[in-house]
């Protein structure tokens, strides 16, 4: 198990992440170690997390879908 640690400041507030090697080669595969990389690896890794959630729990029905986007 991978073990992600977090920074806090004098508060106990949350402030970083600390995140193992292996797990950040994963999730930045191409080693491109940019905010802009980070961010749209995160963003595309969310997107697909909520997609395969919503798989598995549909709101609508496909024709009650089609009628929602047709308002």
């Amino acid at each position: 198990m991978r073990k992600v640690e977090y920074l806090t400041d004098g508060n106990g507030q949350k402030k970083a992440v600390v995140v193992p090697i292996a797990l950040w080669r994963q999730i930045l595969p191409q080693d491109d170690g940019t905010e802009e990389a980070l961010s749209e690896t995160m963003a595309d890794y969310c997107l697909g997390k909520a997609m395969d959630e919503a798989k598995e729990d549909l709101v609508y029905n496909k024709t009650d879908a089609m009628a929602y986007l047709a308002k």
